[in-house]
């Protein structure tokens, strides 16, 4: 999702004492913002009183919405909490409107924020369930959970002297976040410890940095894997990696922007304005003219310096907004190679609005266009919320508005960014799946020493400091064969014996990356995962016609004007 960070606008009303909470917030929603809402009933239901001024509609309409839930609270068969009527009041109105616009309860409203700003409170554990429970798959570098001895194969079995053994991943994440300075008290079962392990830990600001991992990924070739949103840090992330990069000898860079949700817009402008020589456009933003101050408005670059090295962009489904914004940038000027899959196709500018009792909104205040012209939204008209978000762009080729980038490739709008190459991602078989548990479960007993023969694959602790090497954790086939008698020994796991020679690889990578996120944290297994990446890889093959595209691309933008 794209915002407009708060400091832009901000809608803030009295506060009222807070019995009347629930309606007062309904009514400020519709008063200030969406000041245009009494016309549209006016319009569309409201006829008779088409010819009354504004004020004297929004009055009137408060006056219903108060009465009608009020009727409700005192009348309906069960009673209903005026809140929950509000929230579903507002949410509804907005749905009318477009997907993207969205209220928040104070709760909610706050979790954004702190997303925004990089960090969320709690104990730092990246887990998930695994068929008989939920496991610590990795303690984050200095974070709460670290410090106090968490580890990797962790399983999870109380939370605060509750057994956790039964419930989902979001039920033991809600239990571990909360405030910060608070307590909470992990029980878990360690392979080699013959009794449960208690630790009381202290939440604490726990980051959520826009760049998971950046590295030399081959000689000369720089990765940086920006998937984590833009957020206000991100500039000074990726501008810190890229100096560490060029340092190791960087002379291109595969730039991943896939699963990037997107934003702050100031955020992507900074981002593209890194690539792309002063003046050239970043992006146009076109709100309804003379409302809320959300005329026209042109992004443009303004760094004297830029990165001029070929660049590939990665992308996929799930690269939206702002993500959108910095691949239509560089590929409307010919400035990088993109690769992948359509992005999610969100065109939409979202302002933040602050509300009482620490409540808020974001509101659809304009759409963007690249640098071509283009819009790249996709239709949401069937109002069907799950049907647009669980859309799967098409990979056949672009029905949308035409458009030109600086060198005269045909670009398209309306339904995302189409790349330039087109790769499917990695899949994975029901067997594949069945296996991922197994390989899992085989890896905690390698690294915890159990496994005869292997003791050398025992991991003491997380040595966050040290990268891994490619001689690290070598899946030999003295290893394949101890996962398969694992399995012919595990009832749960027997029936997959058969799989292992026609998946071999795929076990391979899948112990590696356990042991490699085990021993030096996430950023290693992540490594492992990629290694196996068929986008990153035909990113990696891609690299020469980028450096094509760079060379024709400079020479456009010294001869012609900058659009």
């Amino acid at each position: 999702m794209l915002r407009l960070d708060a400091q832009y606008e901000l809608v803030m009303t009295p506060m009222l004492h807070r019995y009347f909470a629930p309606f007062t917030l309904l009514v400020v929603v519709l008063s200030a913002g969406l000041g245009g809402l009494a016309m549209h009933l006016s319009a569309s239901g409201w006829g008779s009183r088409l010819g009354q001024p504004e004020q004297q509609q929004r009055v009137e309409l408060e006056q219903v919405i108060r009465e009608a839930q009020e009727v409700v609270v005192s009348n309906y068969v069960v009673e209903t909490p005026p809140e929950l009527l509000t929230k579903s009041a507002i949410q509804g109105m907005l749905r009318i409107l477009d997907p993207h616009s969205n209220f928040f309860d104070s709760k909610e409203f706050q979790e954004m924020r702190t997303e925004q700003h990089s960090r969320f409170y709690g104990i730092g554990v990246s887990i998930a369930r695994r068929h008989d429970r939920v496991y610590v798959l990795a303690a984050i570098e200095d974070t709460p959970a670290a410090r106090a001895g968490l580890r990797a194969g962790d399983a999870i079995i109380k939370v605060n002297d509750e057994p956790a053994t039964d419930w989902t991943t979001r039920q033991v994440l809600e239990k571990v976040r909360g405030e910060r300075g608070e307590p909470v008290s992990i029980t878990v079962e360690r392979l080699g410890v013959p009794k449960p392990l208690t630790f009381s830990i202290v939440r604490d600001a726990v980051p959520l940095p826009s760049i998971r991992t950046y590295f030399m990924v081959q000689p000369g070739i720089g990765y940086v894997a920006l998937s984590g949103g833009f957020n206000t840090t991100t500039e000074d992330e990726l501008r810190r990696a890229m100096n560490e990069l060029a340092a190791q000898g960087m002379q291109s860079l595969v730039l991943d922007l896939r699963g990037n949700p997107g934003g702050l817009l100031p955020q992507a402008v900074s981002v593209a304005d890194m690539f792309l020589r002063r003046d050239q456009k970043i992006v146009a933003v076109r709100g309804r003219a003379g409302y809320n101050g959300e005329e026209a408005r042109e992004y443009r670059a303004k760094n004297t310096a830029p990165f001029e090295k070929p660049i590939v962009v990665l992308i996929d489904h799930n690269s939206a907004s702002a993500s959108e914004i910095v691949a239509g940038a560089l590929q409307d000027h010919d400035r990088a190679l993109i690769v992948g899959e359509p992005s999610f196709g969100k065109g939409l500018v979202q302002r933040v609005f602050e509300l009482p009792f620490g409540s808020g909104l974001t509101l659809t205040t304009a759409k963007y266009y690249t640098p071509s012209g283009r819009c790249i939204q996709r239709s949401y008209t069937s109002g069907l919320l799950y049907a647009y978000y669980t859309h799967q762009p098409s990979d056949a080729p672009p029905t949308g508005e035409a458009a030109a980038t600086d060198t005269g490739r045909t670009v398209y709008g309306g339904g995302g960014i189409t790349p330039d190459v087109i790769v499917k991602p990695q899949t994975f078989t029901a067997a594949q799946g069945r296996l991922s548990d197994a390989t899992f479960e085989f890896a905690r007993h390698l690294s915890a020493g159990l496994v005869p023969g292997l003791v050398n694959y025992r991991i003491e602790r997380t040595d966050y400091r040290r990268q891994l090497r490619d001689g690290d954790f070598p899946i030999t086939d003295k290893v394949i064969a101890a996962f398969r008698e694992f399995l012919k020994t595990n009832p749960r796991f027997t029936a997959l014996e058969p799989a292992v020679t026609s998946n071999l690889d795929f076990i391979k990578n899948q112990i590696r990356q356990h042991l490699a996120t085990a021993a030096y944290g996430t950023e290693a297994g992540f490594r492992v995962q990629l290694a196996a990446d068929p986008q990153l890889l035909r990113a990696i093959e891609s690299v020469p016609k980028a450096v094509e595209l760079a060379q024709r691309a400079w020479l456009v933008s010294e001869s012609g004007p900058r659009r």
